[in-house]
């Protein structure tokens, strides 16, 4: 698909940061800059021009638009629309799905003027504006289809007719404002959470808002105003440094919406209120590029998956902060065909800067979220990575796996989180989420003692982080997660050259059963304190280096139904018991490129920083 690269500049100024506080106008004046007209929501009418221009003009650009047409294209020859059909408690599918078909079909009628596209989309809007509700009891539902609409509206306002205006409006106003309203005056929780539904529910509402203004100025107003003050407790969770505790996939979600109400803003009023100048929020983007591996597949924490998804929101937030490595990353990931196809949103906010001079660090600490990512190089495909997590057991879609970690080398990667499970498990977001494997201890690349989940409300922050030359490390004390059970408890990560360390110092675990564990889709060869994995023509090979006497075994790293079925995935065990206090478990990853190469020397976790931390 993209094939040749040039790099063309056509974008607007970019804007620096300031350090200005948030002022959000009164009420009855915050519509005050209203631009006139449409369309006015994240690609206003003279973006048409530029757009256009672009294609012409850069190929990479005009090889994103040939996937996003052919797309289109298929939607005209396929004439389902969207249903009112509920997946457990949920019509987020339909929402999205409209959502999508309406972005891609407006923005190849804008760039075309062929009516076909345009009445597709109308089909799509006027389907769901006679839905009986957009299930505003799971109100993403809701924000969701209000954002379709309201682009649709906004985009195709010249094309509708009038009788269609009125229904899509009604709809917009009954299905999506009305309903956000009385969340907003009840204070409803997604309000003042400060998680993902804070950003797509304030997003939804303010696009919806937006579109309506010159319409209906006065709930319009009441909605902007509440959601600029409640989106700044969500967009404080980037501080200090963009991460998302939430995990990757719901960074993408979080900060797509947060781009998708700034954009609006930006466009509609030309103010965002200095929204984007929340601390942290200009690197949100560092958290996209360091949590994706050199396998494509992310560091997928928590209730999220291993794809990386696209992110064209990387595309706004490059141009928004002068960052052109974001830019650089998202066109790699989506040239080198990490994701299905680019969106149309990678189109209008498109940045065709080059790869920046310089590198990027190889190792990277993310100190809310205490997450640390390690990599042997940028430029390799086959490069060592480490993805290791501490943090919060509270965080929203958490599981409970601090100091879990994922390894990719050689093209592969060796030791996998299994992500998420059916959101429509019996209490999944309830009494039974810690009974899942998926979701508890027993399900994590970390250690489980006396076959008991850690504590869900344990913390486990990251005590020392280092990174110099091709050594880099990190200690997270994860003693909190295992209180009742043991006293102190850390765990190290360290990547020297090629190799991987990861050892666990354990105090006062007398009479308890100590297991570690990771799970892997590798073929494994069992030599007691020795095990080799191979997998895609690949080979690793792991050591015990302490205790003595240890050896690796195999266990079943697959729950039973109706949990989500791997039969692919095994689990590398080593099963302590019975140990001289304190125990010492170090256990080596060579990769076969890493074979010749001898063990790094091993110093206790309180050393480490003077011998990794330096030549």
């Amino acid at each position: 698909m993209c094939s040749v690269f040039v790099y063309l500049v056509l974008l607007a100024p970019l804007a620096d940061e300031t350090a200005s506080a948030v002022q959000t106008p009164p009420e009855e004046k915050i519509l005050a800059s209203l631009r006139p007209g449409h369309p006015r929501l994240i690609a206003p009418g003279e973006q048409t021009a530029w757009l256009k221009k672009l294609l012409a003009e850069d190929p990479t650009a005009a090889a994103f638009y040939k996937e996003v047409r052919s797309h289109a294209d298929g939607l005209l020859r396929d004439k389902r629309t969207v249903e009112y059909k509920l997946v457990g408690p949920r019509l987020l599918g339909e929402s999205r799905r409209c959502l999508e078909r309406v972005y891609t079909l407006a923005t190849v009628y804008r760039l075309e003027g062929d009516r076909r596209y345009a009445e597709r989309a109308v089909q799509e809007m006027l389907a769901a504006a006679a839905f009986p509700n957009w299930n505003p009891s799971h109100f993403l539902d809701t924000a969701e289809m209000t954002h379709a609409l309201a682009i649709g509206y906004d985009w195709l306002f010249d094309v509708l007719g009038p009788e269609e205006r009125k229904t899509i409006r009604e709809a917009i106003l009954r299905h999506g404002l009305r309903e956000g309203e009385k969340i907003y005056r009840r204070g409803g929780w997604w309000t003042s959470t400060q998680y993902n539904w804070n950003q797509v529910c304030n997003g939804g509402m303010t696009i919806g808002a937006l579109a309506l203004a010159d319409e209906e100025p006065k709930l319009a107003a009441y909605i902007v105003h509440q959601a600029v003050g409640s989106v700044q407790r969500a967009m404080r969770e980037y501080g200090p440094d963009g991460a998302w505790a939430e995990g990757p996939g719901y960074w993408n979600y979080a900060t797509s919406y947060n781009v998708f109400m700034l954009a609006a803003l930006e466009t509609a009023l030309g103010t965002d209120f200095a929204l984007s100048q929340t601390p942290g929020f200009s690197l949100a983007g560092d958290f996209r590029i360091h949590t994706l591996g050199p396998t494509g597949q992310t560091f997928n924490f928590a209730d999220a998956g291993s794809g990386a998804g696209s992110a064209p929101c990387m595309f706004w937030l490059a141009r928004k902060f002068n960052q052109p490595w974001y830019a650089w990353h998202e066109r790699e990931v989506v040239c080198r065909q990490v994701v299905r196809r680019p969106t149309a949103w990678h189109l209008w906010w498109y940045d065709g800067r080059p790869k920046p001079a310089g590198s990027l660090p190889l190792a990277r600490q993310f100190r809310h979220a205490d997450v640390v990512l390690m990599r042997s190089s940028w430029d390799d495909p086959g490069a060592v990575f480490v993805g290791f997590k501490a943090g919060d057991n509270k965080v929203n879609h958490s599981h409970l796996e601090l100091g879990m970690f994922v390894l990719d080398a050689d093209g592969v990667r060796w030791a996998v989180d299994l992500g998420a499970d059916d959101y429509n498990l019996p209490g999944y977001f309830g009494r039974q989420r810690w009974t899942y494997y998926r979701l508890g201890t027993e399900g994590q690349n970390t250690l489980w003692i006396d076959r008991q989940n850690q504590n869900p409300k344990a913390v486990a922050p990251i005590v020392a982080f280092g990174s110099r030359g091709d050594r880099h490390f990190a200690v997270a004390d994860l003693s909190a997660a295992y209180a009742g059970l043991v006293g102190k408890l850390q765990r190290g990560i360290a990547l020297v050259g090629r190799q991987v360390l990861v050892q666990d110092e354990i105090q006062q675990s007398e009479g308890r059963t100590i297991q570690w564990q990771i799970h892997t889709k590798a073929k494994l060869e069992l030599r007691g304190q020795e095990a080799v994995l191979r997998q895609a023509g690949r080979t690793l090979r792991l050591r015990i280096l302490e205790p003595a006497g240890a050896a690796f075994e195999k266990a079943s790293g697959n729950p039973p139904p109706p949990q989500r079925q791997d039969p692919e995935v095994s689990k590398l065990i080593v099963v302590l018991k019975g140990q001289k206090e304190p125990i010492r478990l170090a256990v080596l990853f060579q990769p076969e490129t890493a074979a010749q190469t001898s063990p790094p020397p091993l110093h206790p976790l309180a050393d480490w920083p003077a011998a990794f931390g330096q030549k």
